[in-house]
């Protein structure tokens, strides 16, 4: 296999069977949870750092505030986005959360459109009118917008355009951003500590595991993404990352145990076209671009 399809393939594994790790920390609230996250993923990438010699870019920081409030923007739409799917996932939501991120390579695609001024081409119009008729089935049949989906979604998709335009990688940028968040996370893990509402203090050896291997767990998959995203095309990560919410939605249905009633199904069917749709014009015009240029 190439090595670039293998490393963003195991990213994608890793993020789709994110709900089975939250499962093991249902007993912790999903704030502390994000505030365990927040910290020990910011103690594993300075390690990262350190080991690798790699923190020259943190003094040039001192000269560019904007960059440090972008990354501060980031770093709040990032833990909203995990608040929101850990609640998800502690609350039997894991369906609802894979829509999400079924949506969200439509959402950018309206981001892109909306704030960096990139035109859709008609194939790609399709398969945003199909994704937009299937959120208002679901919204129809459960009478209420799929909040959680969206909210997934769209956290998601401003952050990843925030982080599209940042000057620093993935590594340095999720290290500003977990620095920028952990004095907060350490202040609220030490006032629920004082007022004796902190689960942790109580919890048993495993789940004291579980939640310092939040680290490495938020970490390593990004850093096999980034590696990824460098070695094979944009349009192969378009198509493999499919793979989260498919495994996110499998393991909502067969191992947790939610039901997904017929009518409701036909909404994930209709986003599911539209992802077909988009992915194969967006195969057409990677041929047309390639017939072209062989001209």
């Amino acid at each position: 296999m190439h090595p670039g399809i293998l490393y963003a393939t195991l990213a994608y594994v890793a993020w789709g069977i994110f709900p089975v790790y939250f499962h093991q920390v249902a007993a912790v609230p999903a704030w502390e949870v994000v505030m365990h996250r927040t910290l020990w993923s910011m103690v594993f990438v300075t390690a990262v750092l350190v080991a690798r010699r790699q923190l020259a870019w943190v003094a040039a920081l001192r000269q560019q505030p904007r960059v440090v409030a972008a990354f501060l923007l980031s770093a709040l739409l990032l833990s909203t986005n995990w608040l929101i799917y850990v609640w998800a996932v502690h609350n039997h939501h894991v369906v609802d959360a894979s829509l999400g991120y079924f949506i969200l390579p439509l959402v950018n695609v309206a981001m892109g459109y909306v704030f960096l001024r990139e035109r859709p081409r008609p194939g790609q119009w399709m398969a945003l009118a199909v994704a937009a008729s299937g959120v208002m089935w679901l919204t129809v049949q459960t009478g209420r917008l799929p909040w959680i989906a969206l909210a997934l979604a769209c956290t998601f998709g401003f952050y990843g355009l925030l982080r599209k335009t940042a000057v620093l990688g993935a590594l340095e940028g999720l290290a500003l951003e977990t620095a920028l968040l952990a004095p907060l996370a350490v202040g609220f893990l030490a006032w629920w500590t004082w007022t004796g509402q902190a689960v942790w203090v109580t919890a048993d050896a495993a789940t004291l595991g579980w939640l310092v291997a939040a680290g490495p767990i938020t970490a390593v998959p990004l850093l096999l993404f980034a590696a990824g995203a460098r070695r094979i095309p944009l349009a192969t990560m378009g198509v493999l990352q499919y793979i989260s919410p498919s495994l996110q939605f499998a393991l909502g249905v067969w191992l947790f145990g939610e039901t997904v009633q017929p009518a409701r199904l036909a909404g994930f069917v209709l986003i599911w076209v539209a992802l077909v749709l988009y992915t194969l014009e967006g195969g057409l015009q990677r041929r047309r671009t390639i017939t072209d240029s062989a001209r």
